[in-house]
């Protein structure tokens, strides 16, 4: 009986060790479960465990219950031996105890099957709240949907009703006018009735699958080109006979005089702090379902205190890799350097979440760096509804890129699109090489709930149109479940004949690479249908990589040392320039309050000016007469010869009046 006792005590040792506390590290384990199982799932899951422990807990009982009896009657046998009377006495009293114990036990059994009870009842009742919670999401996702699709027909049913035509409609109908039956493909400047329903998707199924395999750079003699040569070294260190990748670093150089020039003027490198103010977002966001962002009426604090003309300009935070492209030889091999100037625009979008302010009609904005760097840039705003921008840049060093986009944004309840539309034109002097491309969607998520995030998806063709190049970049839209390295940009340059010459890779928030093909085979069929193509290719070379952030950059909006110095104060510029916007002033000077309502005056003053020239608009209708309408002060109207789209072109006259300081033809809309 003694040697029972003690396997039975070792037995009961065992299944706490082995059975308890094993399941109870089995349970901690649990919260390395995939967050994709249901809520029913998780609401079952304690349950069980609970069962579990209450399974675990009634055979410790039984135990106890068992080796209780057992001592009991080990107890009544020594009562019946003849023993002194005082051990008689403490034998009934540990018999006593021995009973107390096991009703002890049997209470606690009989609490925790009530505990497990009253679980389960709370279990079903938070289920059935679980479900309600989950049937009014749905309801409220279909009534918000719903409520975007009644004011999107509202919307196009004003527009459309009679007697309302705009200045910009009248005088977007005068330049269509002037322009010959159909030599106009679309203007991208007005927006047609379907646009307002048009959901925008990016072509990402027609993109090229491809693999690519490094070769031995020293089994390959190498070539003349900028590109395509490696040394036997790391791929970081190619050693180039030209100077196509010479470093930005190095002393600027006028093509057009053969002299060095100007050294770079001190500008700022911070700005206050952003103030730490607190906004209920859904207060506002509920009653802009459906709304094209321009036409919310935002507070300052969403915004960041640059306008989208300023943003417009960071596009040529890396324009040295233009300066480098007008050295090279092969069109191709510019082709690369063009594609990654492309994709350098976005690495300032990646924790720039705050919104630009909405430019007034008629707002400019010039950098002009051309004595520095040898480019100048003009922006204008040349239509407010639906909100469009002019931009033209000039380099001393050999290029001219210009482009009219409008920004089609619509907010649908989870996430916001912004859609770019509008060709960009990259024309090189000495070769006459003429690119044309066009923006990916940025989507920005997490709007109502949790931290705001911006990824770019979609697909850009790059065309020489003097050449036939081609390269087709591809930006794969973030997945949490792909294997991918997230905000991935790939891509192949081609020339005429469709052959492959560069491959292009890498990130739109980092870097760009480009590899030399050496040959391309076809290979194995992808899982979407795709025949995929190996190219054989040197070790790639980095063509451009983002600036490190400035420090304290997470407090001043995460801007760029470029976009430190965009809004700052200078002399002799425009009265209609930017940097002398009021509430854009006053918001970068922590003055958000104040910035609030000077924003509302300003918009109501451009209200205001619409009103008086719809009114004269429809007064010269009553007339007979016509009514030109709005008209950009340095941009016009004209179709663009390689898209045959009607673009707003620079037409001259700024930097001649800059030099004059001759303003008088500038508007007051400040």
């Amino acid at each position: 009986m003694k040697g029972r006792g003690c396997w039975e005590t070792g037995s009961l040792r065992s299944f706490c060790n082995a059975g308890c506390l094993n399941k109870f590290h089995k349970d901690d384990s649990g919260d390395e479960e995939p967050a994709s199982q249901s809520d029913k799932s998780e609401l079952h899951g304690p349950l069980k465990t609970l069962s579990s422990k209450l399974e675990d807990l009634s055979t410790c009982n039984e135990l106890i219950a068992k080796h209780g009896a057992a001592l009991q009657r080990s107890l009544s046998e020594l009562e019946n031996l003849r023993l002194p009377a005082d051990s008689g006495e403490k034998i009934k009293a540990v018999n006593e105890r021995a009973t107390l114990f096991r009703i002890t036990s049997n209470a606690m059994i009989n609490a925790c099957r009530d505990f497990l009870d009253l679980a389960e009842s709370h279990s079903r009742k938070w289920q059935r709240l679980l479900q309600h919670e989950r049937e009014q999401r749905i309801r409220l996702e279909e009534t918000i949907e719903q409520l975007a699709k009644q004011h999107n027909s509202l919307e196009r049913a004003c527009r459309g009703a009679p007697g309302l035509a705009t200045g910009t409609a009248s005088s977007a109908s005068a330049a269509k006018a002037s322009v010959p039956a159909g030599s106009v493909q679309s203007a991208k400047g007005e927006a047609s009735d379907e646009d307002e329903e048009t959901e925008y998707f990016d072509a990402m199924e027609d993109a090229p699958a491809f693999i690519t395999v490094t070769a031995d750079p020293k089994h390959h003699r190498r070539s003349g080109s900028n590109l395509s040569g490696a040394s036997e070294g790391h791929p970081e260190d190619w050693n180039l006979e030209d100077s196509v990748f010479e470093s930005s670093n190095q002393s600027s150089y006028n093509e057009s005089t053969g002299k060095d020039l100007l050294p770079r003027k001190r500008r700022r490198t911070r700005i206050p702090d952003k103030p730490n103010y607190s906004l209920n977002l859904w207060s506002i966001m509920k009653n802009c379902i459906g709304k094209e962002l321009s036409k919310i009426p935002m507070p300052v604090n969403f915004n960041e205190p640059l306008s989208m003309l300023q943003r417009l300009t960071e596009d040529l935070e890396y324009h040295e890799l233009l300066d480098k492209a007008v050295k090279c030889e092969s069109s191709t091999e510019q082709m690369c350097f063009v594609a990654a100037f492309s994709v350098s625009s976005y690495s300032t979008t990646v924790h720039r979440t705050a919104k630009p302010f909405n430019p007034l009609l008629g707002e400019t904005f010039e950098l002009d760096r051309l004595e520095e760097l040898g480019f100048r840039s003009l922006c204008e705003q040349v239509s407010h509804h639906p909100p469009a921008a002019a931009h033209h840049v000039y380099s001393r060093r050999g290029w001219t890129l210009w482009q009219e986009i409008t920004i089609a944004s619509k907010f649908r309840g989870k996430y916001l699109s912004i859609m770019p539309l509008g060709a960009i034109h990259l024309e090189f002097h000495s070769s006459g090489n003429h690119y044309v491309w066009r923006k990916v969607t940025s989507t920005v998520h997490n709007i109502i709930v949790g931290k705001l995030w911006i990824d770019q998806s979609g697909e850009i063709e790059i065309v020489n149109h003097k050449s036939k190049d081609k390269c087709q970049l591809k930006f794969t839209p973030y997945s949490y479940f792909s294997r991918d390295v997230p905000r991935k940009v790939t891509g192949v340059v081609s020339d005429a004949d469709g052959k492959a010459h560069y491959v292009m890779s890498g990130t739109w928030d980092e870097k760009m690479e480009c590899s030399k093909i050496l040959h391309s085979s076809h290979g194995s069929t992808s899982t979407e249908g795709k025949q995929k193509t190996v190219y054989q290719t040197l070790s790639p070379k980095v063509l451009w990589r983002k600036y490190p952030l400035p420090d304290n950059a997470e407090n001043m909006y995460f801007f760029s040392e470029l976009a430190l110095t965009l809004n700052e104060p200078e002399e002799r510029v425009a009265p209609t320039d930017s940097r002398l916007r009021p509430d854009q002033r006053l918001m970068e000077s922590g003055r958000w309050d104040e910035a609030n309502v000077e924003k509302q005056r300003l918009e109501e003053k451009q209200r205001a000016v619409r009103r008086r020239r719809e009114a004269e608009a429809v007064e010269a209708m009553e007339e007979g007469k016509d009514y030109e309408g709005y008209l950009p002060l340095w941009f016009e109207r004209k179709v663009d010869a390689v898209t045959g789209e009607l673009i707003c072109v620079y037409k001259g006259g700024y930097w001649e009046a800059k030099d004059k300081q001759d303003w008088s033809v500038c508007p007051d809309i400040f």
